[in-house]
């Protein structure tokens, strides 16, 4: 076989095949044994008659087609180990020459993995953060358990710092009078100083009593979690149900027992302590594999074709819109509150999409160059430790399909990589 291979731009190439004849040869073999396998001839048993009757016997265009069908696959996979390269979609394929059984050109387009210049992440050091746990923090998660085992007493005064306020609330936008996604509740429960609501708005509540109804506005913080918020002045309407007056428990051994199975106080804060500490070490470790491969990937050069990229945003994308309707939002209503067209919200996700395909084909060679390997026992491992999280027997079979498998193992092999460039990264 003879290749030439073509730049068409940094990420397609265009290859020129000619087959070889004896490759042409055996790719004729392959297809008659196919075709005698069903061929039923007069003084043959099916299946058995000779290869040279069989291509006398089949109907020419079928066993063309076939022929060229089953060479240009063959073509095409020794084009693509000969010039070691890494397709991301279906090659466009012309046929060139063609003389039944003994002559075929085609030319292959296909998009490819472009220049992947990996620094040298043997030297990349990243200083780990110590992780520590403070009396203080110890002492506030008491605090929360505290105010999450508080009995409460109905009572039919004015509300005051502490109590607990059960309401109903709607929020609409200041200017358009629109309502506001996500802004309202039913008989929603809120302490007064708890600090759980929009800043600003818990203060609103005091001095209201049972029946009450209150309208004022609140400005969301320029750095709110959910951006369309961000700054926006929203009127909220509140109607007071109920107020309890909390009283909490003293922190002894007795609240202890409350809480969980301790047998005294000292024991409930040595498992705070061991639970903060794994919960701060959990996140740490994230945030240091993240500065790790966020350093490596701003020191290596990645030649990304836009189709890998668009693949990206449409995965991402599509996980936002199961969220959404989780969350009892549309799309449509997303877009509108964000205030952008779809094509902006793409434009907008595309650089993390890049950023992500970037990092995954970084960790993907890594592990290629460092022979990082996932084992079936590994899998299973895997398998079974996500069975035992959901109890439903339609997601036990959607974990044992193949497509699932190998997402699982290609979780599985960028945390062995992730851990292996952490371990470098640390020395």
């Amino acid at each position: 076989m003879q290749n030439k291979l073509t730049k068409v731009n940094d990420t397609k190439v265009k290859i020129e095949v000619t087959a070889d004849a004896d490759s042409l040869a055996r790719t004729l073999q392959e297809t008659l044994k196919d075709f005698q396998k069903s061929m039923k001839l007069p003084g043959f048993r099916e299946g058995k008659a000779p290869l040279n009757i069989v291509e006398k016997n089949a109907d020419q265009a079928r066993l063309q087609s076939s022929f060229i069908d089953s060479a240009i696959n063959h073509l095409y996979s020794h084009a693509v180990i000969e010039n070691d390269l890494k397709p991301v979609s279906q090659p466009q394929v012309s046929i060139k020459k063609f003389v039944p059984f003994t002559l075929l050109e085609v030319e292959f387009e296909v998009e490819v993995i472009g220049e992947l210049k990996i620094a040298d992440y043997k030297k990349i050091r990243v200083a780990k953060k110590p992780v520590t746990v403070t009396a203080k923090d110890v002492t506030d998660t008491l605090e929360s358990l505290r105010d999450r085992f508080a009995e409460g007493t109905e009572v039919k005064r004015a509300a005051k710092d502490g109590d607990q306020v059960v309401m109903d609330f709607y929020g609409a936008d200041a200017k358009t009078k629109e309502p506001i996604a996500g802004a309202e509740g039913k008989a929603y429960p809120l302490v007064i100083g708890s600090n759980a609501f929009i800043p600003g708005f818990e203060p609103k509540l005091i001095g209201l009593k049972p029946g009450d109804e209150k309208t004022f506005d609140i400005t969301f913080p320029k750095d709110y979690n959910a951006a369309y918020l961000q700054s926006k002045k929203v009127t909220f309407n509140v109607k007071v149900n109920q107020i309890n007056e909390l009283k909490k428990s003293p922190l002894d051994d007795a609240f202890a027992a409350k809480v969980g199975p301790f047998k005294d106080l000292a024991e409930l804060k040595a498992d705070i302590k061991k639970q903060l500490k794994d919960e701060k070490e959990q996140r740490e470790l994230q945030l240091y594999q993240s500065e790790v491969i966020t350093e490596l990937t701003n020191k290596s050069k990645v030649t990304i074709p836009d189709a890998l990229i668009d693949e990206q945003v449409e995965r991402s994308e599509e996980e936002e819109k199961q969220n959404l309707i989780r969350q009892g939002q549309t799309w449509k209503e997303h877009l509108e509150i964000e205030g952008i067209t779809e094509a902006e919200h793409r434009k907008r996700n595309r650089p993390t999409a890049e950023n992500i395909v970037k990092s995954s084909l970084i960790l993907s060679q890594i592990a290629q160059d460092e022979k990082i390997t996932v084992t079936p026992e590994e899998i299973d491992l895997r398998v079974q430790l996500l069975k035992g999280q959901y109890q439903d027997p339609q997601m036990h079979a959607e974990l044992s399909k193949p497509e699932n498998l190998n997402g699982i193992r290609n979780q599985l092999l960028t945390e062995k990589t992730f851990e292996y460039l952490s371990k470098l990264a640390s020395k």
